[in-house]
């Protein structure tokens, strides 16, 4: 199975179609609609569920076709930054496994929407390693993660990640590093300034304000289930990074910058999860993971018990939406 998504024909993209749509095929029949949040501090997530009217169906049909171009996006990515083989469908096919892991995932909520500006960001961000004038990189880098805390607000966080992650990158000067914060403030200055001339100023900073100040770290959104889940694709991940038969893989400089930035991402999607709400729908770590297995299936030796395991994992990814629904 993993060879076989290493390459990339009209097959492939058959069966990861396929796939996407059984998984998300439970949700259009038994799914509800999201109630909008209604937060100022959302703004993007605000208008694109007011153009949806409220609707499951159309909810839910937005957030199918997100996440197809999601997947498309995620694995441009991979094969342009050689994190996956150069014909490779393996990061698609990773991507909407664990972004469609649970009924819970398989709806309209603010991290769908932000990932796609979140895969901007990162995509910015692995390319400045190989870029002698990065500026611009940098420049939508901070742009794009304003606009993803823009649909979920958590995503603000990520400026941290761009901060460590660009001294790892060999572009940790003080001039550089002021580039991203310029990105960010100056899409929240056009934020403003459109709020200030046309809608209430006053309450929206009264909004951002209560919600700085509630911020908080919980459990409140981890239950036994959610461990058990979350553990064992931690546990597996580093198994296929760290275990016997790798070593085919990848050990260009500029693919092991890559993936170090990576991991420091890894430690605030761990973080995310403690933000409150379902842990699910912080699904940051489930990007990270998407990385860091895509490169692992790409270059692994002996495919044999990782095929063992991948089949018995989708037999119960699909049996949980269709049967069990234990997440």
């Amino acid at each position: 199975m993993i060879k076989f998504f290493r390459q990339s024909y009209a097959i492939q993209y058959v069966v990861i179609a396929m796939m996407a749509i059984a998984l998300w095929i439970p949700s259009f029949i038994t799914g509800r609609a999201t109630m909008g949040l209604g937060n100022p501090v959302t703004p993007i997530f605000n208008l694109t569920d007011s153009l949806l009217g409220g609707s499951s169906i159309a909810q839910h049909a937005f957030a199918f076709v997100l996440l197809v171009i999601e997947t498309l996006l995620f694995n441009a990515i991979m094969v342009n930054n050689q994190i996956v083989g150069k014909v490779s469908t393996i990061g698609a096919f990773v991507f909407v496994l664990l972004m469609s892991l649970t009924p819970t995932q398989t709806n309209f909520y603010p991290f769908a929407l932000s990932v796609f500006f979140i895969l901007l960001t990162i995509s910015n961000l692995f390319e400045v390693y190989q870029l002698p004038n990065p500026e611009l990189n940098l420049l939508k880098s901070g742009a794009f993660i304003a606009l993803a805390s823009m649909c979920y607000s958590p995503a603000i966080i990520l400026l941290l990640w761009v901060f460590i992650a660009l001294p790892i990158a060999k572009k940790g000067s003080l001039r550089l590093q002021l580039i991203p914060i310029f990105g960010f403030l100056f899409v929240y200055f056009l934020y403003f300034v459109g709020v200030f001339l046309f809608g209430d100023f006053r309450s929206l900073l009264d909004s951002y304000r209560d919600y700085f100040a509630s911020i908080k770290f919980s459990v409140e959104g981890f239950n036994l289930k959610n461990i058990g889940l979350l553990l064992l694709l931690v546990v597996c991940t580093l198994l296929l990074l760290f275990g016997g038969g790798n070593a085919n893989f990848e050990k260009t400089i500029a693919v092991r910058t890559k993936i170090s930035m990576t991991v420091i991402m890894a430690a605030f999607a761990l973080l995310f999860l403690f933000l409150g709400g379902n842990v699910l729908m912080n699904g940051l770590v489930f990007v990270v993971i998407s990385i860091l297995v895509s490169y692992a299936f790409s270059y692994i030796g002996n495919t044999g018990w990782a095929n063992l395991f991948l089949t018995l994992f989708i037999l119960l990814v699909f049996a949980n939406h269709y049967y069990f629904k234990l997440l």
